[in-house]
């Protein structure tokens, strides 16, 4: 199921027609950067990441240049890796990170999954992405966390000492929980964003009983009207973060769900800086970039 958040209706972006999306891909398939990624110093190129299940189309993003920089792994949320999510890629990548944003959903689709106008609100536009989550069994997931890291360290730019963080926004915090609990050798920090009220259920499977099995800082920002929703999950997740000894920031932004994403009526500037601004805190901390 999609973990449990709010959405509003329409997301729009018209890069993600399938003309637009194709063309943007092969542009950016080789190893050499188009003009405007050499203006950032950002290489970026698509890559086939093999997984126990199959082939995830993912985008692995890196500074230009000779030297070798700390891995991030981003996942996407519940509407997929697009164009937005490529942006998010390149800028952190210009900042000095070996970047990979993974298509989620590479057993059911290739990325984009959703087109230049979708409404989250139409129930069958909805459906289809529910499907594509539940396609998505926790083991699967971790089995595709240990690929992705797995392939971040295999990448001549990535410094293998430094420790690898991981994010995540609506269904990818969740996502990022498992990854940090699925290689605690390497991950080291973990931001999730806006991941709804389904960090914390009554499930034996819930995200956060996964903290103590995890070696890993946490920045979890939350949206007002999931901590509207559910204001005890808040208080849950800091007593599990007490419990397992992990340092944690665990805050309420003053946005709503799905503020960080660029495209989405949720999208919400200053906030989004604003968290982006703390995510970069707890990775130069914890991974040293």
């Amino acid at each position: 199921m999609c973990d449990d958040f709010i959405h509003p209706g329409l997301v729009s972006d018209p890069r993600l027609s399938r003309r637009s999306f194709g063309l943007m891909t092969a542009a950016t398939a080789g190893v050499v950067a188009s003009p405007a990624l050499a203006q950032s110093n950002v290489v970026e190129k698509d890559v086939a990441v093999k997984t126990p299940d199959g082939t995830s189309d993912s985008v692995l993003y890196h500074p230009a240049g000779a030297g070798s920089w700390p891995a991030v792994l981003v996942w996407p949320d519940i509407m997929g890796l697009r164009p937005a999510f490529r942006d998010m890629g390149r800028r952190l990548a210009g900042q000095g990170y070996v970047v990979l944003v993974v298509n989620p959903f590479y057993r059911s689709a290739k990325a984009p999954v959703i087109g230049d106008n979708f409404d989250f609100s139409n129930p069958e536009q909805r459906a289809r992405l529910t499907g594509y989550r539940n396609a998505m069994s926790d083991a699967g997931v971790d089995n595709d966390a240990q690929a992705y890291v797995t392939f971040l360290d295999a990448q001549p730019q990535t410094n293998k000492v430094r420790k690898v963080g991981v994010q995540g926004y609506c269904m990818g915090g969740t996502l990022s929980f498992r990854t940090a609990a699925a290689v605690p050798d390497r991950v080291a920090a973990v931001g999730s964003f806006h991941g709804g009220n389904g960090l914390v259920t009554k499930n034996p499977n819930s995200p956060h009983l996964l903290i103590e099995k995890a070696n890993a800082a946490y920045l979890i920002a939350h949206a007002q009207n999931d901590d509207a929703q559910n204001p005890q999950m808040k208080e849950d997740l800091k007593a599990a973060f007490n419990a397992g000894g992990r340092s944690a920031t665990v805050e309420v932004y003053q946005a709503n769900h799905g503020w960080c994403v660029k495209g989405g009526q949720a999208y919400h500037e200053a906030e989004a800086e604003r968290a982006w601004a703390a995510l970069n805190v707890l990775y130069g901390r914890m991974l040293g970039g």
